[in-house]
């Protein structure tokens, strides 16, 4: 684990891998130091946001060097997603994977992934849980446009596209679930850090 200061209110703590990154997470949410504005998990990081006139630092390493088992001052809640599964490149996937569509239907709606961390775009939610053999490359060449609600995969993770936007992820699905609105005061962001994923064949 490596620290380093960004600047005179933050830190980031670097760790080995993402169920490291959520461990130092969770521990320092349950450890509800003062002075520690806000904590943003990453795939190997979390960033540590703090008011340096309060926060003690020192204790910051402290909490955040030895994290424990993950525990959670709020634990995450489940999403079900129902997704119809007719995307453009269900057939890649079933070809790259030697499966049929049906198993890797059948494989991708059988697990239940974890929100690792938010990215790329407002609402974009990288899934961690995918099942290895389902752990594809991203596209060659990627689409300069992919549709709000598309449900795709790209190595270790899958997600859904919360707005139209490029991308190279294998489009594998569809949902009609809105999982970001900015019309949505209280949570834009239908899934955060910590929530558990299903997706539902429909």
């Amino acid at each position: 684990m490596r620290f380093a200061d960004v600047g005179d209110s933050a830190l980031l703590v670097e760790t080995d891998g993402s169920a490291d990154a959520h461990r130092v997470w969770s521990a320092l949410r349950a450890a509800d130091l003062p002075g520690i504005d806000d904590c943003v998990v990453g795939a190997r990081s979390v960033l540590v946001v703090v008011d340096p006139r309060v926060a003690d630092l020192d204790r910051v390493r402290q909490v955040a060097g030895t994290p424990g088992p993950e525990t959670s001052a709020a634990p995450g809640r489940t999403v079900d997603v129902p997704v119809t599964y007719d995307g453009a490149d269900l057939d890649d996937v079933a070809e790259i994977t030697g499966l049929s569509t049906v198993d890797v239907v059948r494989r991708h709606s059988a697990a239940t992934y974890l929100v690792s961390f938010l990215g790329f775009s407002p609402g974009f939610a990288y899934l961690s849980g995918v099942d290895p053999v389902l752990q594809v490359p991203r596209r060659e060449t990627p689409r300069t446009r992919v549709p709000v609600g598309a449900v795709a995969i790209a190595g270790e993770y899958s997600a859904v596209y919360p707005q139209e936007t490029p991308g190279g992820w294998r489009l594998i699905g569809r949902t009609d679930l809105q999982v970001f609105d900015a019309g949505r005061a209280d949570r834009p962001a239908l899934l955060a850090p910590g929530d558990r994923v299903r997706f539902v064949p429909r």
